[in-house]
């Protein structure tokens, strides 16, 4: 048994949430932040049989896109205005560790 948490963009979280269901995983949803950019993120919490975690990561990496995002870059030059940057923004980030015991009540 493995526990997933999936971090994918707020924009992404209700395709991701939704795609999840259809495909029989359940999760718990929290409410999280980015530090980078300080944006909303949703993590995603489950647990899944080791023969199905590549079929979880799937649904995740097919319902969170990147995306490029204009940013201020927080370094004014000669003339005090700060220069956008281009960033990439969502995706996916996903961590998997090993459950040792895994009850639902």
């Amino acid at each position: 048994m493995k526990l997933v948490f999936a971090i994918v963009n707020s924009d992404d979280s209700q395709a991701v949430g939704k795609a999840l269901l259809k495909a029989g995983f359940y999760a718990t949803k929290l409410a999280s932040t980015g530090g980078f950019l300080s944006t909303g993120n949703t993590t995603f919490l489950t647990c899944v049989e080791e023969a199905r975690l590549d079929e979880l990561i799937e649904v995740i990496r097919k319902k969170s896109r990147k995306r490029t995002k204009t940013v201020p870059n927080g370094m004014p030059v000669n003339s005090g205005i700060e220069l956008p940057v281009q960033v990439e923004v969502g995706g996916a980030t996903i961590f998997v560790t090993n459950v040792e015991r895994f009850e639902k009540l």
